[in-house]
């Protein structure tokens, strides 16, 4: 069985088009990464392709060969920004497995022992709670 096609309206494709705006952390030629608007801790970010692909099961192999090392850079930095004692690195493919977006991404949580994550809710986090996050994960890098 075969995904669907790729949506060039996704959120994620219109945060990189710029029709959306987004508290970004880093970026390079081939990849961006920006903070979860509804973060289920502190820290948690986002690693996106600036290629379209709906997920990793559709994603070129040379996409993933430079995406992967940014997500293992920002994993990184976010367990040092804050102060974490490991991190969760997620990524769902198709709605069956909990993908709501469907443009390939990497969600990074910082976690803590015995805290356990927040719902991703819908309700947005504030835009100035958000900055001071990115914030600190760049100063980790």
């Amino acid at each position: 069985m075969t995904s669907p096609a790729y949506d060039p309206n996704n959120i994620f494709a219109k945060i990189l088009k710029g029709e959306i705006p987004s508290v970004k952390l880093y970026e390079d030629d081939d990849t961006l990464a920006f903070m979860d608007a509804m973060p289920q801790a502190n820290g948690h970010l986002l690693v996106i392709p600036k290629v379209a692909s709906r997920n990793l099961l559709d994603a070129d192999p040379a996409v993933l060969t430079k995406l992967m090392p940014v997500v293992q850079k920002l994993a990184i930095a976010a367990k040092r920004a804050f102060e974490a004692d490991g991190v969760t690195v997620a990524q769902f493919n198709e709605a069956a497995a909990g993908q709501t977006v469907h443009h390939l991404h990497f969600h990074i949580i910082p976690r803590h022992e015995g805290v356990p994550l927040k719902a991703h809710s819908g309700k947005m986090e504030d835009i100035e709670v958000l900055k001071a996050n990115a914030e600190k994960i760049k100063a980790a890098l």
